[in-house]
């Protein structure tokens, strides 16, 4: 029940999903390092990065608009650039007045803050597109291939394999939680805003001490079993040629968008 609301894949028969998850991961990367490299107010540039993007939501098979709906929600967590309105110098626009102080839009703000609004945007879209189209532990084990560190490759996977067991432990602190604090029917159960707010910091503190016994359990376990700091799959990763073209093609598009930004 509770798979669904972090597992994001999707299991499709598309050329996306039966690409290597190493071109993949590269290329998902490169394109939000173009992104971040792109001059502000390269319009042109940004529009090329979209429309490769709903190329790759078609060859997905997912639908064109697959990742522009699901990106909506980060661009709230984009508005923490709003200051970079009033603290790049150029032609003021307007002002704003907020309580004693003045705050002057600029020009070069204003072009600032669309630029990264854009750039956030656009580079969501392809992390989404990236964890619909391919298995996390593929991603795991891509990243493996490309050197990252183990300790951090292992890190990332214990991580998302086990949030699934904490949701779950979370889940039953609050029925413990509702089944000690029943009220008659139609009053409200549990007390005021001080008591609920003791309730959940002792389910804070318990839910801290069972992650914590559960890891030293677990660790022993794989001890036990042979564990030695590498993961393993069933699923070998081989690099075909289709793989290839397909990076070179996506990698040379991409440098296209950078000389398209610059000129």
């Amino acid at each position: 029940m509770h798979f669904d609301a972090f597992d994001r894949y999707h299991d499709k028969e598309s050329f996306l999903h039966r690409l290597d998850p190493r071109v993949k991961v590269v290329v998902t990367i490169v394109f939000i390092l173009s992104n971040a490299l792109l001059p502000d107010g390269a319009w042109l540039a940004f529009l090329t990065a979209w429309l490769f993007l709903l190329l790759a939501n078609h060859l997905s098979k997912l639908g064109l608009g697959y990742s522009l709906k699901r990106s909506i929600i980060a661009l709230p967590f984009a508005l923490i650039a709003i200051t970079v309105l009033f603290s790049i110098p150029g032609n003021p626009l307007t002002t704003l007045r907020f309580i004693t102080w003045d705050f002057t839009i600029t020009d070069a703000g204003l072009l600032r803050f669309v630029s990264i609004l854009i750039r956030s945007w656009l580079s969501v879209q392809m992390a989404i597109l990236l964890v619909a189209v391919t298995r996390f532990p593929d991603i795991i084990h891509a990243l493996e291939h490309l050197r990252v560190p183990a300790v951090l490759t292992t890190i990332i996977a214990f991580l998302y394999r086990y949030l699934f067991v904490l949701t779950d432990e979370v889940f039953r602190l609050l029925r413990a939680r509702e089944s000690r604090s029943a009220a008659a029917i139609g009053t409200r159960s549990g007390g005021g805003v001080f008591w609920r707010a003791k309730v959940a910091g002792n389910m804070a503190g318990q839910l801290f001490l069972r992650s914590y016994e559960r890891s030293d359990r677990i660790y022993n376990a794989m001890i036990a079993r042979g564990y030695a700091g590498h993961l393993y799959t069933l699923n070998p990763h081989e690099m075909k040629s289709r793989d290839y073209y397909v990076t070179a093609f996506a990698v040379l598009i991409i440098f296209l968008m950078q000389v398209i930004g610059r000129f």
